[in-house]
């Protein structure tokens, strides 16, 4: 060896002993620093130390511990990593390193990482914990549960694990159970601004907004830059139809965490809400990009139908995706093989599915269906999805053989459930509107199954047999998109008669002088090419006014809004009366300040066009090519009424026009409108729902005599 040479070796040993003696003040500081609070400076300090011996156990760990903190989970994986292959027979690595996974998403990595610190440490109650939180992400509730369950066992005053426990809770929607776990976790944390906000879910689903958004307010206020907050906030508020606030709030969820997929979705629904299609789809997908969600799949099939330009084969594709990646996987693992009696002459068991079995718009449209089956030919059975109630759900009861209150029963039980019952056709009322149970029609509880009346518009489950519609709702040309075998009734929808005592007025236009045109229509519906057409109509009829009604009209700046996008088309703001939320009865009074209903478009409306038919007020639709662009078409159609449709927008404009020119002809036609309906078999309910039980014995026949 050199002199050098040797004197270099001199030196490293001298180096690397001064080093060592280094280490032990600088992991003490840095630990001094970590207990006191003062995270940035510890984070440096456990930095510094690495430099000087990149493999330092404990200032790996640690350091680690304080990137996930910080929610910088890639940095902490990193760390991590290196930290558990150092000491493998660490079990707070190895936990701390499955947070990190989990943060990351990579769920189960994270569930092995936690199971090797349980090897080591199997009473370890926050590990436990954990590894319940990582099942959770992945949907396995009950294994989730489980490791909650066991963590208390161990530990219950863990306020995680109740907190976990109540989120699992909530999934599998027992939250009157989940409640009390957070209850709990809050007894033992008051300030513990996740069990808050997850509370505020479990308050919401049970219909108790006040509460949930004290719980909300708390949160946000202990936790400010906690997304969650924020976006259960968010939630409440559009549930309430506060939806300019409720879109501020998902603004702040996504600046807390600009990846946070259930933001995105909510804000995609902020947006539909207003009508501002193109960006709601946007928000849509971008909440797909990070995740797939059963959801946020459904929520963007209902927004195609407000788009334009969207095709069927479009709408059937959306459909689609919600199969191939949600309920597929659903089906494979559900139990197949069924039962019932193949005697195709039997009284049969119907069983709907609905979250809507109170006052709602869906309501209206299929309760007269339920009421008036043949009783001798069919046994009915509701499973009532939501827990609000009122009146109307004691209507619903009373028709009902079996009523089950489904609200807080996870699909698989809903399913067992329906297997019990020894359903023979099931129906969904739902489609992919809110509330829906297409998890449950995924696992084909029952050997036949339908769906019809809720959304109309297919589902894409193979695993739905039939879809109730009518020959211009659904052209032929186009059935072969479906997943479902199409059956016509005189009409895709009916609805319930005026309730008594709603009085008809003449034309008003005999009194005003002036026709008065009519929207009561969602403000989401009100596209801009309606929006365009309907100020050519106003600009085409001298004096004509528009009067447009929705409760959303309650809040300013929708308004403002609104009344900008007719200012946009040349028609003034003194020609619009706008009119918000009233009871049912005050809204179904104001059509009779309306000479000519006018349909929106692409989404056409449904109940809404059959109240003011109902009304005497004829109503003008334009048919185009999608399914919700063809349901005003439909009615009108099947009431005798196709005159009133149009094909284009020059059309509808001539018709509105033109019939807002003969006033005597309006309130000729007026008069006759009842009665019309009434001779209609779409618009007489036993009529129409003899033809609804003549399909469901052909169904029925066809599955016996199939063997299937």
């Amino acid at each position: 060896m050199s002199n050098s040479a040797g004197q270099r070796a001199f030196q490293n040993a001298r180096l690397q002993k001064r080093q060592k003696a280094e280490l032990g003040p600088l992991l003490a500081r840095a630990l001094q620093l970590h207990k006191a609070g003062l995270l940035p400076e510890a984070k440096t300090a456990y930095r510094e130390l690495l430099e000087l011996a990149p493999d330092q156990f404990i200032a790996l760990h640690l350091l680690g511990a304080l990137e996930s903190e910080a929610k910088n989970y890639r940095q902490a994986q990193v760390l991590l990593s290196r930290a558990v292959a150092l000491d493998p027979r660490s079990a707070e690595a190895h936990m701390s390193l499955g947070v990190a996974l989990n943060g990351l998403k990579r769920h189960n990595e994270a569930r092995e990482s936690y199971r090797k610190a349980l090897a080591l440490r199997p009473n370890y109650a926050l590990a436990l914990s954990n590894l319940g939180n990582a099942s959770a992400a992945l949907e396995l509730y009950q294994e989730a549960l489980e490791s909650y369950d066991k963590a208390l066992a161990i530990d219950g005053r863990l306020s995680e694990a109740h907190n976990g426990r109540g989120w699992a809770l909530c999934r599998v929607r027992a939250y009157d159970e989940a409640i009390a776990s957070l209850n709990r976790a809050l007894s033992i944390k008051p300030d513990y601004a996740s069990a808050l906000s997850t509370r505020a879910v479990a308050l919401r689903e049970l219909q108790r907004f006040d509460q949930a958004m004290a719980d909300c307010n708390r949160a946000i206020a202990l936790a400010p830059d906690d997304a969650n907050g924020w976006l259960w906030r968010a939630s409440i508020l559009l549930l309430t139809r506060q939806v300019a606030e409720a879109l501020s709030d998902c603004e702040k969820a996504l600046a807390a965490d600009p990846g946070f997929s259930q933001a995105h979705s909510l804000l995609g629904q902020c947006l539909a809400a207003l009508g501002r299609v193109d960006e709601a789809l946007a928000s849509f997908d971008r909440a797909l990009d990070i995740e797939p969600d059963q959801s946020t799949i459904s929520s963007k099939i209902f927004t195609l139908d407000f788009m334009a330009d969207a095709s069927v084969a479009q709408h059937q594709q959306a459909r689609h995706v919600w199969w191939e990646q949600i309920g597929a996987k659903i089906a494979s693992a559900a139990a197949g093989s069924h039962e019932n009696s193949r005697d195709p002459d039997r009284r049969l068991v119907l069983g709907y599915v609905s979250s809507d079995f109170h006052t709602h718009s869906a309501a209206f449209i299929f309760e007269p269906v339920l009421q008036h089956h043949d009783r001798a030919q069919f046994e009915i059975v509701c499973y009532a999805c939501s827990p609000k109630t009122d009146a109307t759900t004691s209507e619903f009861q009373g028709i009902a053989d079996r009523w089950r209150d489904a609200s807080q029963w996870s699909d698989d039980r809903l399913a067992a459930q329906i297997r019990a019952d020894g359903d023979d056709i099931l129906i969904d009322l739902s489609g992919h509107t809110s509330g829906n149970r297409l998890g449950v029609f995924a696992r084909k509880p029952a050997p036949v199954q339908a769906h019809g009346w809720g959304h109309g518009t297919g589902t894409g489950l193979p695993t739905i047999d039939y879809l109730f519609s009518d020959p211009v709702a659904i052209p032929a040309a186009v059935r072969h998109l479906f997943a479902e075998t199409i059956v016509d009734l005189p009409c895709f929808v009916t609805l319930a008669p005026l309730p008594p005592g709603i009085a008809r007025a003449p034309t008003p236009a005999l009194a005003n002088g002036f026709i008065t045109f009519g929207v009561f229509n969602r403000i989401s519906k009100i596209s801009n090419e309606a929006v365009e057409v309907w100020s050519r109509i106003l600009e085409r009829v001298p004096g004509s006014r528009l009067l447009i009604k929705d409760t959303a009209l309650d809040a300013q700046l929708v308004r403002d809004n609104l009344l900008a996008r007719f200012a946009a088309c040349r028609l003034p703001a003194e020609r619009v009366d706008l009119l918000g939320a009233t009871s049912r009865d005050e809204h179904l009074a104001t059509f009779n300040r309306v000479d000519i209903g006018l349909d929106p478009f692409p989404q056409n409306g449904g109940v809404s066009t059959w109240q003011a038919l109902q009304m005497g007020v004829p109503v003008v639709a334009k048919l185009g090519h999608s399914l919700p662009s063809r349901a005003a078409g439909s009615i009108l159609t099947a009431l005798g009424l196709p005159e009133w449709v149009a094909d284009s927008d020059e059309a509808y404009v001539e018709i509105a026009a033109s019939r807002g020119l003969q006033i005597g002809e309006l309130d000729k036609l007026r008069g006759e409108l009842p009665g019309q309906i009434r001779a209609a078999a779409a618009g007489n309910p036993i009529s129409y729902v003899q033809a609804v039980d003549d399909a469901y014995r052909a169904m029925w026949k066809r599955y016996c005599n199939d063997g299937g």
